[in-house]
């Protein structure tokens, strides 16, 4: 990215604290009484963005962090985090909404979540907001870059879980969407429109 993508990029250290509140805000759309496809949705969308989350923290973050906090027990911890994190994903996807151990292993899920982004937004962040403050804009850009390439691995996947997640957004976007292409189409037909070539 160029050196003015970087400048207007967020701070790596926002994207972190944007991504740990976009899975609170899906781990509280989950009711025991949600019907099993909603379920379905939101463990989903939770479990997606974790991985993603987890692997652009240990391909980016970490790294840059480590060269300034080498030996901060925190950040040695964060990488076998993830992977318990990564185990109860995988034991969360190998069963359905309707197993009866499903919204227990989850509610795990959500208690290790919150116990390790405690520890990043105490620790972590702070020190690379002090540390790393002449590269937290480039590590955002490079950041947003690797996760434009994560997503596009499995793009109807997340789109699917997070319609069923955030159903109400998702009916805005789409029909924000449809009302612009509605308008678009409805000028390009028009007799009237005017031609620029």
């Amino acid at each position: 990215m160029s050196k003015q993508a970087s400048q207007i990029s967020p701070e790596i250290t926002t994207m972190i604290r944007l991504d740990h509140s976009h899975v609170f805000t899906a781990f509280h759309r989950y009711h025991l009484a949600s019907p099993w496809w909603r379920k379905r949705a939101i463990a989903g969308s939770v479990c997606s963005a974790l991985e993603i989350h987890a692997q652009l923290e240990e391909e980016i973050f970490y790294p840059a962090l480590a060269r300034v906090a080498p030996d901060n027990e925190t950040l040695r911890e964060s990488r076998p985090e993830h992977d318990g994190l990564r185990a109860k994903i995988e034991e969360l996807r190998g069963m359905g909404p309707d197993n009866a151990a499903f919204d227990g292993v989850f509610m795990q899920l959500m208690r290790e979540t919150i116990h390790h982004v405690a520890d990043e937004e105490a620790v972590l962040l702070p020190i690379a907001e002090r540390s790393l403050k002449p590269e937290l804009r480039s590590l955002g850009s490079a950041m947003t870059r690797r996760r434009v390439e994560l997503l596009s691995e499995r793009p109807a996947r997340i789109a699917l879980d997070t319609a069923g997640t955030f159903p109400v957004a998702t009916a805005v976007v789409v029909g924000a969407v449809l009302f612009g292409a509605g308008k678009l189409l409805a000028r390009w037909r028009s007799p009237y429109r005017r031609y620029d070539g």
